[in-house]
């Protein structure tokens, strides 16, 4: 059976976009193929440079979806990307193309494959109580409360990542369940459906075989994460921000300026931090984001491991398209 969609994901800077658009060429003989970006940064716009947001000569070289959607006051949610991608993937395959996936945000993948529970809301007084209880008590508490009703969650989130801890202890306390409860898979078969955008398990992992770029030697990486950084800062990364920041409607506490490097963007702007520390955070910050999209990807099924390091990584890539196209 043919696939209804071919997927590549990995960790920030294991090579992605490079592999994708490679493969995108590839398959021009085989009737062509899209982009579907499965990454919850690149939907902002006006957010490139610290996004790694591929080039506009990128973009134009195959068509990509899922990019430059959303303003960046505006929340994306994992329910709506996965309606979004379903509609994507539909109606490239219309058009007798392969749509690609790529991507690191895994909650993302599992969203659109498996489908998610319908989850509560924000709820604006429950979390600004939670941001008081911080104040006082400071995020590892927090952490340490969190992973009393919610030991899953806890296991995954480190003590500082105060937004999330926030989020998995509003969705407690609204809905008395752990917000790794809403996580679990949903296979019954469904179509897409505009009124329940989250269950969208009309995709099967048998059907969309995933790609999966994995450093075999972490250092490689962590130097990949280095050099990118720099380079973002010397292609004004921070100008970038001053930009956003000049609006006056966006603040730090919106998940669009809590991305990596962002967040640590808008500390040093705001003289909090200097730039030897604003280099120093956003590495780490970015490596550590790396190490839970590996964890992530550990748990997919029938994911394909290619070592994103190796120098024949192109040529694996192309024979696993091969398999899995021949296989129609």
């Amino acid at each position: 059976m043919k696939p209804q969609a071919l997927a590549i994901a990995g960790p920030t800077a294991s090579g992605k976009t490079g592999l994708a658009l490679a493969i995108a060429a590839y398959l021009q003989e085989q009737g062509g193929a899209e982009i579907i970006s499965v990454d919850s940064a690149l939907v902002f716009k006006g957010m490139d440079i610290g996004t790694a947001k591929p080039s506009a000569q990128e973009l134009a070289s195959v068509p990509h979806h899922l990019i430059n959607i959303r303003d960046p006051l505006n929340a994306y949610s994992a329910a709506e990307f996965a309606h979004d991608a379903l509609v994507c993937i539909l109606d490239v395959r219309r058009r007798g193309k392969m749509p690609i996936l790529v991507g690191g945000t895994m909650l993302y993948f599992k969203a659109l494959m498996e489908g998610l529970n319908d989850m509560p809301g924000a709820d604006a007084v429950i979390r600004a109580v939670i941001q008081t209880e911080s104040e006082k008590l400071g995020w590892p508490a927090m952490h340490a409360l969190l992973s009393q009703v919610d030991p899953l969650t806890a296991a995954r989130l480190a003590p500082a990542d105060s937004q999330r801890i926030s989020r998995a202890l509003e969705v407690f306390r609204i809905s008395g369940k752990p917000l790794s409860s809403f996580h679990q898979i949903n296979l019954a078969p469904t179509q897409a459906s505009t009124s329940k955008p989250y269950n969208s398990a009309a995709l099967q992992w048998a059907n969309v075989p995933i790609l999966s770029l994995e450093p075999k030697d972490r250092s490689w990486l962590h130097k990949r994460i280095e050099q990118r950084f720099d380079d973002m800062l010397s292609h004004g990364f921070l100008d970038e921000v001053k930009v956003l920041r000049a609006r006056g409607d966006l603040t730090p506490d919106l998940p669009a300026m809590r991305c990596v490097g962002y967040r640590q963007a808008w500390e040093a702007l705001d003289g909090t931090l200097s730039m030897s520390e604003l280099r120093d955070r956003g590495v780490f910050a970015t490596r550590q984001l790396a190490k839970r999209q590996i964890t992530w990807l550990r748990s997919l099924p029938q994911r394909t491991v290619l070592e994103a390091e190796g120098e024949a990584v192109l040529n694996q890539a192309l024979q696993w398209v091969d398999r899995n196209m021949s296989e129609a």
